[in-house]
């Protein structure tokens, strides 16, 4: 996949100070304050910073976390993994394959099929309603 490569400041240009925070600084918003954490409409979750497909509404579940969760990406090709042991421990941080905008983490304490959660920032997610 063609990386989409941008300096900070084209960054801070493009997106709002909590999408530049969270998607260029690996920010965390707030559990429970997102646009997505409780939304429910079908249709595909795009990433915020270059628009490519991550996760679709199918995958979607309540986590009970505060922030949407997903047990599948879209493409698994379009998300990387990458380990993180910022905050004491060990975890996996999810980013854009393309853009490498931090979207969240992802956990194996997930539904089946596949028992993961894709635990993701909402303002790291644009949501493009299902076509009728």
């Amino acid at each position: 996949m063609e990386k989409i490569l941008k300096s900070e400041e084209e960054w801070k240009n493009e997106l709002t100070p909590e999408q530049f925070h969270v998607l260029r600084q690996k920010g965390t918003e707030h559990a429970f304050t997102g646009s997505y954490a409780d939304f429910k409409k079908k249709g595909l979750y795009r990433c915020t910073g270059c628009g490519l497909p991550l996760f679709a509404d199918k995958t979607k579940f309540d986590s009970g976390s505060g922030w949407p969760s997903f047990f599948q990406p879209e493409k698994k090709e379009n998300i990387e993994e990458h380990p993180d042991k910022t905050l004491g421990r060990e975890r996996t941080e999810v980013t854009c394959a393309r853009c490498d905008g931090h979207l969240g983490h992802v956990f194996d304490d997930g539904p089946h099929p596949t028992g993961l959660r894709y635990c993701i920032n909402s303002v790291s997610l644009t949501f493009s309603p299902e076509e009728k």
